[in-house]
């Protein structure tokens, strides 16, 4: 942790990750934290959500702060202008990665699962359809995690859909002795060309190289007209450190990984404490 000098005052935007910082452990989002962003909203600084989180789960909480703008979503897998629900950018998993990735899940009889774009699974043509083989006890905890109810199909019969270019991102939902495997046997076949993350305790992401919350940070900053260095980074988990790199200044809760809480510049008090909101309180409204 550098802790350093910081003028906050020429920070114009936070990227701030949801879980884990900004939302309380059971995925609520605190009084008192919504009343600060609210606030700093009020003031002109630009609020970006920057999560691993789908569209459809996240938008409550952009709603009820009132944020507007870039967001990025699925680890910048799109980035999109809220709320009109126009796309700036988007980048596809291959069909050829997802297959692997099924094969590797069914073998070791782990949860797997994928996101389709919109319009290709019929019913689901607003926002990206989350698929699964069959329903585990991984599903059901990731149900209500998110509140997205999954569609239950093979998952070789729908990446071979007519149409589908490739997949926003695929999940491994299992513990990290697994991760580790899957993350050797991936690597093993795929190197560099795939982006491979733990964004939860229990969740591993896939996706398509170039794709990070960094890169997806850059693409929503670019769109407002400001350099990196006006935005401060907040988040906990691995996926957030490409962020970090991207911002000016970073900061983490104390529940955070010790890996991103040693390369952040600040370190606040854990989200179950609201630490987010005291943090922000008193830098930008003390």
């Amino acid at each position: 942790m550098n802790n350093k000098n910081v003028d906050f005052k020429k920070i114009k935007a936070l990227a701030l990750d949801l879980d884990g910082t900004a939302l309380l452990p059971d995925t609520s989002i605190g009084e008192r934290t919504v009343n600060v962003l609210k606030e700093l909203i009020n003031r002109g600084i630009h609020v970006l959500l920057c999560t691993g989180r789908a569209i459809e789960s996240s938008e409550k909480y952009r709603a009820i702060i009132g944020a507007n703008g870039p967001m990025v979503y699925f680890n910048g897998a799109e980035v999109v202008d809220m709320p009109a629900g126009k796309v700036l950018n988007a980048t596809m998993l291959g069909l050829d990665v997802v297959d692997v990735c099924i094969d590797i899940a069914r073998n070791m009889d782990i949860h797997f699962q994928v996101f389709i774009p919109p319009g290709v699974i019929e019913g689901r043509d607003k926002w990206e359809a989350l698929v699964i083989d069959k329903e585990r006890p991984e599903s059901e905890m990731y149900l209500k995690h998110t509140g997205i109810i999954p569609v239950v199909r093979d998952l070789k019969t729908v990446i071979s859909m007519p149409g589908l270019q490739g997949c926003v991102k695929a999940m491994f939902i299992c513990e990290q002795k697994w991760q580790d495997e899957i993350r050797v046997k991936l690597n093993a076949r795929f190197g560099e060309s795939i982006y491979v993350a733990r964004t939860f305790p229990t969740f591993l992401e896939v996706m398509n190289a170039g794709v990070s919350k960094g890169e997806g940070l850059k693409t929503a900053m670019k769109h407002l007209g400001l350099t990196a260095d006006a935005a401060l980074a907040l988040g906990d988990e691995e996926n957030d450190l490409l962020m970090f790199n991207v911002a000016g200044i970073s900061a983490a809760p104390a529940n955070a990984r010790e890996n991103v809480r040693a390369k952040a510049d600040f370190v606040f008090a854990s989200n179950a404490e609201e630490g987010l909101a005291a943090f922000l309180e008193e830098k930008f409204l003390g």
